[in-house]
C-alpha cells in the first residue's frame, strides 16, 4: 500500500525498557532505525484497511464546486512564483 508523503505526524511513545530493548534488537537485525521499524509495523498492521473518506460540509462542497467551475471556464490563473504574486497585490 503506497503511503503519501505530503503530510506527516510525529508521535511519542513510552515503552518499558524490556520492550524497548526487544524492539531495538529486532530493528537492528533488519538494519532499521527504531522509527523505521515501528513505522513498518504500523504500515503492515493497517495495510488491509481502506483509507477513510470524510464528507465535506455543504458549505465547503459549494465553495469547491464553484472553484472547479471557475477553473474549467478559465477564470483562474496559474501562480508560478508565490512571492512575485503576493508582491503584486
Amino acid at each position: 500500500m503506497p503511503m503519501s508523503n505530503t503530510q506527516s505526524s510525529q508521535i511519542k511513545i513510552t515503552l518499558p525498557n524490556e520492550l524497548y530493548m526487544f524492539l531495538k534488537s529486532k530493528a537492528d537485525r533488519f538494519g532499521l532505525t527504531m522509527s523505521s521499524y515501528i513505522k513498518n509495523l504500523v504500515i503492515n498492521d493497517v495495510q488491509d484497511m481502506d483509507i477513510p473518506v470524510f464528507k465535506m460540509s455543504e458549505k465547503t462542497e459549494k465553495i469547491a464546486l464553484k472553484a472547479l467551475k471557475d477553473f474549467r471556464v478559465g477564470k483562474t490563473k496559474e501562480i508560478k512564483n508565490i512571492d512575485k504574486y503576493l508582491d503584486s497585490l
